[in-house]
């Protein structure tokens, strides 16, 4: 099952999950992560491209909570859905993306 949460829900999603290093996925492509990026702050952040992740599967520690992260949610959604597949029981969406991350939580975060 894939959680879903808001940018400004995830460090308590985080605490709930009672796991010292918690993963933030970023799934976008390099040049998006050179546009905005999140600082990563209570949880590790790791960019692996939507498309190279199958790949890139063995890298990913699927025992510890991972929130994926994309543009707006969609990607990212399809990403937590298929690490559920993979054995990830604890996986989340970052609902609304970078962009409600800039909205909601980080203004600092630039918009694109």
């Amino acid at each position: 099952m894939v959680d879903l949460v808001r940018p400004a829900e995830l460090l308590s999603w985080f605490a709930q999950e009672g796991h010292p290093r918690p993963l933030v996925l970023d799934v976008r492509e390099p040049w998006e992560c050179a546009l905005a990026s999140v600082p990563a702050q209570g949880f590790e952040l790791q960019a692996v491209p939507m498309g190279h992740l199958p790949a890139r599967l063995a890298e990913l520690d699927l025992d510890r909570p991972v929130a994926c992260l994309c543009h707006h949610g969609v990607r990212s959604m399809r990403v937590a859905a298929w690490l559920a597949q993979q054995g990830c029981d604890r996986v989340a969406n970052i609902e609304g993306g970078i962009d409600a991350w800039s909205q909601e939580h980080d203004p600092q975060v630039p918009r694109y």
